[in-house]
């Protein structure tokens, strides 16, 4: 299997976005040290937008690392904020 990327956006309200980037850096660090991930960047490109960009090593990576944002506290601050995303590499 080939390289995973997903790439696209989180939105959020106005008066949420102090939460998204509170959580922001320790969401970053942990998936940074996952196993398989080879880049993980969030950045913020308007208020409220941030542009999301990540590269897994293969599928079992990108599915570890989506089954353990889901039980984060990350996902607890973000759950339901929307998501525009496009996987490639599958």
């Amino acid at each position: 299997m080939g390289v995973i990327r997903l790439t696209g956006t989180l939105t959020c309200a106005p008066d949420e976005a102090s939460a998204v980037r509170d959580a922001l850096p320790e969401h970053i660090r942990l998936s940074r040290a996952e196993p398989g991930c080879l880049s993980f960047d969030v950045t913020e490109t308007a208020p409220g937008v941030f542009t999301v960009a990540e590269r897994f090593a293969d599928r079992a990576g990108f599915d570890a690392h989506r089954a353990r944002t889901r039980a984060s506290a990350w996902w607890q601050a973000t759950g339901h904020m929307a998501r525009e995303f496009t996987l490639a590499g599958e």
